[in-house]
């Protein structure tokens, strides 16, 4: 009972945020609302659970990691596959450097092997948190691709370097030689145990499906435990079960490609990934600021193993390491600019510009941890193998929390005003490729139209004939709006008026035809059932308008 209890009370938590961000009279990001509601269930009602990471890392990350893979766009990520290369893994290993050396300068007390530790779990990006301050910034779509890459791969480069910083602190050695092989393990065989997994149980359904038919609750049910087998199968051969999760979302958007996925399902499939997108991004928050008042408290009380006497110092290395995060990864992407431009160059890619100023400033900035870094840096042993207490280790945890917290609010108030009134070059390839889509897609559809209206008029008596006429050329209008568009003799000043008066009316319909529909429910002369259908129908429809 008691988890059920907690359960449904991150639940209520978490419906309770989504209200306050839009009663409050300021802007926040959601999940800084999230993580002050945590505190407030923890440090004022003294009602907090205690996160627990293994469960965390098996509950939440393989979902949200293989839906954020499989809803990527996969042109933009191979497309900048280098710049996303560089910064998961290039970044990660600098940031654990440079930032573990100057923490061991600033902290002497605390061994140098843990000041790597600190720095490994605070250099991977959150791809939920980045999310969430993407919604409240005008980030640029091409940066927004980048830095969504990054932070699905960087995960495991980070966690891989915080589980040797451990290692060396627990045992007394490091092997670097180990350690790249182990890396370059546990990369590859995360990444082919995610694509195997899609691949296999998406195969082994089709031919379910071909011999049995096709069940739409059993298919969603193995779409939701497909990230899960993939990290359990990956973590079960000492791989990146993180990798793997993101592998096979990302194969899972090509298994969607090939077009075998019913509408009705892709519907259905979406409104459960969302609703389970929402509940565990939100859950995964509260559980962070429920976590910080106790670790506040430790924190303060092992003030005395850094030579300080007073707390102000706890926020003095909090201020310095963020300022640090944020230096060391502005002057990686500067070097990494740089040395592409220079290879552009030698190529004779000449018309290739750097980027304004605030571009380069807003992606250090950017750089985001979230509930990933705090549940990392959770797993530090309690103890040494000799029994002594682990190092220095509330005061790690705490260290790591605050530069989630920072980097939260430091991105929430600076990235707007780095892109404000930031003037890009206009993208038209999206929009060409759109209006290409829609123009194929329209023909074919014409087409399609034209070829089973010869096959039901057919052998039919002619005022059949009629009525099948009359209805392919009803149907063959809706396509035939997005053809004239591109026909030179038509104005397109006049196609634009006529498609906005189209939706406007079509909208009004819609909106008629529903209302109707409640009130014939109301008054008994439909059934609820076949009202709800109905209404579905209309909702759908008028979602593919907005498209």
């Amino acid at each position: 009972m008691h988890t059920i209890e907690v359960v449904l009370a991150m639940l209520v938590a978490v419906v309770a945020s989504g209200y306050l961000v839009r009663v409050l009279p300021f802007s926040l990001p959601l999940p800084l609302v999230q993580i002050g509601l945590g505190a407030v269930i923890a440090g004022v009602f003294n009602r907090g659970h205690a996160l627990e990471p293994e469960v965390f890392f098996l509950l939440f990350l393989p979902p949200l990691l293989f839906l954020d893979g499989w809803r990527i766009p996969k042109q933009g990520l191979f497309r900048d596959k280098g710049a996303i290369l560089e910064l998961a893994f290039g970044l990660v290993v600098f940031t654990v450097i440079g930032a573990g050396l100057l923490i061991h300068w600033m902290i002497p007390v605390m061994p140098l092997a843990v000041c790597f530790a600190l720095a490994a779990i605070v250099s991977p990006t959150d791809p939920v948190a980045v999310g969430a301050i993407a919604s409240k910034a005008p980030i640029p779509k091409r940066l927004m691709h980048i830095l969504e890459g990054e932070s699905l791969l960087n995960d495991a480069s980070g966690l891989v370097c915080f589980r040797f910083a451990v290692a060396a602190v627990m045992t007394g050695t490091f092997s670097l030689a180990t350690a790249s092989l182990t890396f370059l393990w546990v990369a590859v065989a995360g990444l082919a145990v995610g694509v195997a997994v899609t691949l296999g149980v998406s195969t082994f359904q089709r031919w379910l499906w071909r011999r049995f038919g096709e069940e739409p609750g059993a298919a969603m049910l193995v779409n939701l435990l497909i990230p899960f087998a993939a990290y359990l199968l990956a973590e079960e051969i000492n791989a990146s079960g993180i990798l793997a999760a993101v592998a096979a979302g990302i194969s899972m958007s090509y298994v969607e490609m090939t077009g075998r996925v019913s509408g009705s399902m892709r519907v259905q499939r979406a409104g459960v990934w969302n609703m389970l997108q929402f509940s565990f991004n939100g859950i995964m928050f509260v559980l962070l600021g429920e976590q910080l008042p106790g670790i506040v408290e430790r924190a303060t009380t092992t003030m005395n193993e850094s030579g300080h006497q007073s707390a102000w110092w706890l926020l003095v290395y909090v201020l310095v390491i963020n300022a640090t995060l944020i230096a060391l990864r502005l002057l990686w992407v500067w070097l990494s600019l740089r040395w592409n431009l220079l290879r552009a160059r030698r190529r004779g890619l000449e018309h290739g510009e750097a980027p304004n100023w605030r571009i380069v400033v807003a992606t250090s900035v950017a750089g985001v941890r979230g509930a990933i870094t705090l549940a990392g840096v959770l797993t530090l042993p309690l103890f040494l193998p000799d029994g002594s207490p682990f190092p220095a280790r509330d005061l790690v945890i705490f260290l790591a929390a605050a530069v989630i917290l920072c980097s939260l609010v430091g991105a929430s108030v600076a990235l707007p005003q780095l892109l404000k009134g930031l003037q890009l070059p206009a993208d038209s390839g999206e929009r060409k490729e759109e209006d290409l889509a829609r123009k194929l897609s329209s023909k074919a559809a014409l087409a399609g139209v034209e070829r089973m209206r010869q096959q039901l008029v057919l052998n039919q008596n002619t005022e059949n004939v009629q009525l099948y006429n009359d209805a392919a050329s009803r149907v063959s209008l809706l396509y035939q709006r997005h053809l004239d568009r591109d026909n030179p003799d038509v104005d397109p000043e006049k196609v634009n008026r006529m498609e906005m008066g189209y939706r406007q009316l079509r909208s009004a319909g819609l909106n008629a035809e529903r209302e109707e529909l409640f009130r014939l429910t109301r008054r008994g002369v439909v059934s609820d059932e076949i009202a709800r259908r109905l209404i579905r129908n209309l909702d759908l429809l008028e979602s593919r308008k907005r498209e």
